[in-house]
């Protein structure tokens, strides 16, 4: 990720994917998202929630026609503004590592890469993970949980 507006809202997986999965905070996050005039999702975020849909698929939890219609969704809505997919920078992977090395907070390694992929200069994150919503504000980046609201 290049130079980015600092004041874009970076969702992550927990949150991208209950646009087109409907869970408690679904609302929420399309709330919050409905505010916002810039929404980066990196391709990190749609290469996971892409394989979130295949694996609910897999296990049954989706029909194959449900399925197809979810992945048509959510690349159409990357496509809508004001959504923008963002490149993975390779430099993510050694942020990443530096992160977890400061942190006495336990954060799975698909967040601490999100984290790390933020660091183009995007200060805030919708996120409905905890650790990663903790090590995100040690690092001064804003974040939202739509499950606080």
């Amino acid at each position: 990720m290049t130079s980015t507006n600092a004041r874009a809202l970076y969702l992550d997986t927990s949150c991208l994917l209950k646009l087109f999965i409907r869970e408690p905070e679904s609302a929420r996050v399309i709330e919050l998202l409905g505010r916002e005039a810039q929404i980066i999702v990196s391709e990190l975020a749609r290469l996971e929630a892409e394989t979130q849909l295949r694996a609910r698929l897999r296990g049954g939890l989706l029909t194959k026609a449900k399925h197809e219609k979810l992945a048509r969704e959510l690349e159409a809505t990357l496509a809508l503004d004001p959504f923008s997919v963002a490149p993975f920078p390779i430099e993510a992977f050694e942020r990443a590592r530096v992160i977890a090395s400061r942190t006495k907070v336990h954060c799975r390694t698909l967040d601490l890469l999100h984290l790390a992929a933020m660091h183009c200069g995007l200060t805030r994150l919708l996120t409905n993970d905890s650790a990663q919503a903790t090590v995100a504000q040690s690092l001064g980046i804003a974040v939202e949980l739509p499950r606080r609201a």
